[in-house]
C-alpha cells in the first residue's frame, strides 16, 4: 500500500511540475517576446470634419409624381453622400449612388421614376412614402444619423 501511494505520490508530483513549468513558460514568452516593428503599418490619423447637412423640406408628400425630401450641404466643405441612407419611420431606405453635395448646394430626392442628375436624384419607387407626422432621417455610412425631418 505505501508503495502504490508512492508511485501516485510521484506522479501527481510530476503532473504538478508540468503544469507549474508549462505556465512560467507561457507568461515569460508573453512578456518577453520581441516585436518586429518594420512590419507594423502606421495608421493615418483622420481629421475630424464636421458635417453640417439638414433636411430643409419634403415636398408633394403623398403625391408620387411631385413627392421629393430636399437635403442641404451647411458646411464649408464638399460632402460625399455616396453610401449614405435616407430612411422613413417604416424602414423604407434610400442609398445614395455617387454623389458629391458641395457647400450651400441642394439635391432632391424624388420618390417617383427619372433620370438622376446632379442635383435630382430618383428612388424609382411606384408609390409614394412619405406620409404627415413621419420622421425621416439622414445616415452616413457608418450608420450614423446626420439630419432629422418631422413632416408636418
Amino acid at each position: 500500500m505505501t508503495r502504490r501511494r508512492l508511485v501516485l505520490y510521484i506522479l501527481l508530483n510530476a503532473l504538478i511540475s508540468v503544469l507549474v513549468a508549462g505556465a512560467i513558460l507561457f507568461f515569460y514568452d508573453r512578456a518577453n517576446r520581441k516585436m518586429d516593428c518594420s512590419t507594423i503599418e502606421t495608421v493615418p490619423t483622420l481629421a475630424f470634419v464636421s458635417v453640417n447637412t439638414d433636411i430643409v423640406s419634403v415636398s408633394g408628400v403623398g403625391a408620387l409624381a411631385s413627392e421629393a425630401v430636399i437635403i442641404q450641404n451647411n458646411s464649408d466643405t464638399a460632402l460625399v453622400l455616396t453610401g449614405w441612407t435616407l430612411k422613413d419611420s417604416q424602414a423604407s431606405t434610400y442609398t445614395f449612388p455617387q454623389v458629391t453635395l458641395y457647400p450651400a448646394g441642394t439635391v432632391q430626392v424624388h420618390t417617383g421614376s427619372g433620370t438622376d442628375t446632379a442635383s435630382d436624384l430618383y428612388w424609382q419607387l411606384s408609390a409614394s412614402v412619405w406620409k404627415s407626422g413621419n420622421l425621416v432621417a439622414l445616415y452616413d455610412t457608418q450608420n450614423i444619423a446626420r439630419a432629422f425631418y418631422r413632416i408636418p
